[in-house]
Formats: structure tokens, sequence, C-alpha cells
């Protein structure tokens, strides 16, 4: 029977998933960070994890590339979850999207007086429920990085974009005005790995699921 092929990306779900790999006994060979490789062996000669962007994750899954991976909420709205099954919210990489503005910007009175926004984003499907929900016309600007420039620069009135501490907003003379929904990352699994190789992929699901659920009742006591 082949091997487990796990999608992840670099940056801060790679780090925040290091603890649940350990608890499935299963160690990377190398750092991502300071590696080039792209495919990442690990202790176990029958688990490999193959490094990706992030936005990418939920599509080497869905088409068998990797048999499962971890990605962020955000990116699995906008995927739209073809083809995935997703079985577990991780509650790794935790924050929130929402709507920013510039300071001084009267978001409420804008929205409420009906006018056109030119909102900057690359959560397209995401912010255009969002605003549809609200009855409130925009115009989405696709942007693929420094959402926090296009207000700056005049491209657009408002972003949605993902938040943590909120620092960068800050330095950039923005507020958070809206919250969109919090953010997460799920362990998400290829529907047909999962029925050819339930016998390695389940224990390592319920690892998982118990190593989420034991940091639940940390948090609780």
């Amino acid at each position: 029977m082949s091997g487990i092929t796990i999608a992840l990306s670099k940056g801060r779900i790679f780090d925040e998933t290091l603890p649940l790999l350990a608890a499935a006994d299963i160690v990377p060979a190398d750092d991502p960070e300071t590696s080039r490789k792209l495919i990442i062996g690990t202790n176990r000669p029958d688990v490999r994890i193959v490094i990706v962007r992030a936005s990418d994750v939920p599509t080497y899954v869905q088409y068998g590339a990797a048999d499962l991976g971890i990605a962020g909420k955000d990116v699995l709205l906008e995927h739209g979850g073809a083809g995935l099954y997703q079985p577990l919210d991780l509650e790794i990489a935790k924050c929130r999207m929402s709507v920013a503005v510039p300071a001084g910007f009267d978001y409420q009175q804008a929205v409420r007086r009906g006018a056109r926004l030119r909102v900057a984003t690359k959560y397209i499907d995401t912010a255009r429920e969002h605003f549809a929900g609200k009855g409130v016309h925009v115009d989405l600007i696709k942007l693929y990085g420094s959402m926090e420039l296009a207000p700056l620069a005049g491209l657009a009135e408002a972003i949605v974009d993902l938040v943590s501490s909120g620092g960068t907003l800050k330095a950039n003379n923005l507020v958070e005005v809206e919250q969109i929904m919090p953010i997460s990352s799920r362990l998400i699994v290829n529907q047909a790995s999962l029925k050819i190789k339930r016998e390695q992929l389940q224990p390592l699901i319920d690892t998982f699921a118990t190593a989420v659920a034991s940091r639940h009742a940390e948090r609780a006591g």
C-alpha cells in the first residue's frame, strides 16, 4: 500500500501543525523555512510532506496529489471545497476576516447612503456574499498581496482581509470596521484516499482530533 502525502503551506500553519504531527509521531526531516525542498520526508518512511502555496492546498488534495492537507477556512471558502472531506477544525492559525477602511472614512454612513464601494480583496466570493447579504453595492477588485496599500493609493475605499493582531492595519492608518467571520485551519482529506487508505489515514485523523480535544481540556482547566 502506498504512503501518505500531506500538503502544508509554509509559515504559521506549518509551525502550528508541528505539535499535531508530533502527537502522531511524525517529525519532518527538514524545515521548509531553511530548506529549498518542496517534498520533505519524515521520520516515517510511509509519510511525506509537500510544501505548496496556502491557496493551492485544497487543489492538491482535491485531485489526489496529496491525501490530506491543512488549509484555512478562508482558502476553503474561495476554493468551494469540491471533492474534499473536512472532518476537523484544528483550531490553529486563528484570525478573523474583516472589513477595514482608512481612519476617518465614515464606513457606516457610506453603507447607509447606498454608495457603491470599491473593495480590494483576494477573497472575492466571500466578500461578494457578505456585502450582498447587507444589500451594499460593491465593486470588487482582486489583489494578491498588500491589501493595505489599496486605500492608501486610492484604488479602493475598503479592503476585506485577514486580521490577526491588527498591527499592520494600525501601521497603515486603517481601522477594522466589521468582522465577517472567525477563521481557523481545517484538516481536509481526499475522498478517494479515505476509502483506499482508510487504515492509514483514520488513525491520523483520530490522533489529530484527540490532540485538539486535549488542548480544549487544557484551556478549560
